[in-house]
């Protein structure tokens, strides 16, 4: 079995499908100036990757007779009421757990409102793949996945409406106003139980909370002090979580009233105090802009992109729309070094896989196979969220890859993809075709004479060429290998 792990690894920064990655400077007079000309297959294919999940054969066809600035604006056109309705599962859950007085008969309650809590979660977890699959608005999605895995909480299979809730949050600022949403974050139900800001009162201060939001959501390390963690701490003191409910209230009386500093700053501040005064600071737009760059463009963005970016972030006042709408219209995120650059993590290897392959549906397995290549909606390994990057790239995870294609490409598979049925009933067109609409032509000659060979039966004891007999195990074979490429694993 071949090492794909580590030849994509290595390839991210050298060489991918053929693609050399430049090794000169960055034009910042140029980087982010409108991309011009149709966009093509290829780049088509590069912006639903990295603004969704990819695209089906026939969206790849479509985006491709735009410029980069239709596409992005038909990207950016979300939905003006994402509210979108939960599984039943979730909207079929009984009461509250304590409405007996008899202690054994809450007990009871309680498990039973545990297992019909795991059970909505999982249920919660495949809804909303199927909704990264479907969605007629993939970038408001793929932001919503960006929140989860930035202002990381973890589902409480006892409260699950509040994961929801939070899922929710985050679609509506998915295209919205930054500052607004770590406001409104800040006071969330799912947040507030998972960094212990439901526990934070005057009397009492907890940490938790002030010390992530400046460290991993909105300053970084070495941005803040320890004076400033205490004093944003008693900020935020008077919130509360009703478990019965699952809605947040404040208590006056639970709050520290007193004059705070806090990052240069005298006042008697509040939470929402706090937030606007990180705003304020100019390492909070840095932050933000070296992080999408990271999640839209390319790791380890340039300092002076980052500044560019960032002061992109200030004169919008932090509308996300506005800056986005510039980043992925660039030169610069069209250009050699952005393309299959990132490693794809789970969540988009499965959900553009069922893309690709223009399926309808993703059913349990696709969210087993997550869990394989680790990667659990709802359940991020710590606060920080998953590591990501080529660390979504090991022996193990690989196998499961593997295993995923293999198991997804059965007989089934091949039946509900019509795309793959009307492949030609020859090994050289047919294998011309497969790299073109899963790769975009991104293949290595090697790994497209690799893919000719299988399907004309080469090194097999019996050597046949294609042919309506053993068409379908074929074509299921060929499309593993194409799949199973370094650069497949690369958006």
């Amino acid at each position: 079995m071949r090492n794909y792990a580590i030849m994509a690894a290595q390839q991210t920064s050298v060489d991918v499908g053929g693609i050399v990655r430049p090794a000169g400077g960055l034009d910042l007079v140029t980087a982010l100036q409108p991309h011009v000309g149709r966009l093509g297959d290829r780049a088509a294919a590069h912006l639903l990757r990295r603004a969704g999940f990819g695209g089906t054969p026939d969206q790849v066809r479509r985006y491709s007779a735009m410029t980069a600035r239709d596409a992005v604006v038909s990207l950016l056109a979300a939905p003006p009421d994402p509210s979108i309705a939960p599984p039943q599962e979730l909207q079929d859950l009984s009461g509250p757990v304590s409405m007996s007085s008899d202690p054994m008969q809450r007990k009871t309650m309680r498990r039973a409102r545990g297992r019909e809590g795991r059970d909505a979660i999982f249920a919660l977890q495949l809804w909303w793949l199927n909704r990264m699959l479907t969605t007629p608005a993939p970038l408001q999605e793929k932001m919503t996945l960006y929140f989860h895995g930035h202002f990381t909480s973890r589902a409480t299979p006892m409260y699950p409406w509040i994961t929801y809730n939070q899922n929710a949050l985050f679609r509506r600022y998915a295209l919205g106003n930054l500052r607004e949403l770590a406001l409104e974050v800040s006071k969330d139900a799912a947040m507030l139980i998972y960094l212990n800001g439901a526990q934070n009162v005057a009397a009492h201060p907890n940490e938790n909370y002030a010390r992530e939001l400046m460290e991993l959501f909105t300053l970084g390390v070495d941005n803040y002090s320890e004076r400033d963690v205490r004093e944003s701490a008693r900020a935020w003191t008077g919130w509360s979580v009703n478990r019965r409910t699952d809605t947040v209230t404040f208590d006056a009386s639970l709050h520290d009233s007193g004059v705070k500093t806090f990052l240069g700053h005298t006042g008697n501040f509040t939470g929402d105090d706090i937030i606007g005064i990180i705003f304020a600071q100019p390492q909070c737009a840095r932050f933000f802009a070296d992080s999408l760059l990271n999640w839209f463009v390319y790791n380890d963005p340039e300092p002076q992109l980052v500044d560019h970016v960032a002061a992109l972030l200030r004169h919008h006042d932090f509308e996300l729309t506005p800056v986005l709408g510039t980043i992925l219209a660039s030169n610069l995120f069209y250009g050699t070094r952005a393309y299959r650059a990132l490693v794809k993590s789970p969540v988009e290897f499965v959900v553009g896989t069922y893309s690709a392959l223009g399926l309808a549906e993703i059913d349990d397995f696709g969210l087993a196979a997550l869990a394989q290549m680790g990667q659990r909606l709802f359940f991020p390994p710590n606060v920080a969220g998953w590591p990501g990057g080529k660390n979504w790239l090991t022996s193990g995870t690989m196998i499961a890859r593997q295993n995923f294609l293999t198991r997804l490409l059965d007989s089934q598979t091949l039946a509900g993809s019509s795309w793959l049925q009307g492949l030609p009933v020859s090994s050289s067109t047919a294998a011309r075709r497969l790299a073109q609409t899963l790769l975009q032509g991104d293949a290595a000659p090697e790994a497209l004479s690799e893919l000719e060979g299988y399907l004309s039966g080469a090194g097999t004891a019996a050597p046949a060429p294609l042919s309506v007999e053993n068409y379908g195990q074929r074509v299921r074979g060929a499309a593993y290998l194409a799949m199973a490429t370094p650069a497949y694993q690369l958006n």
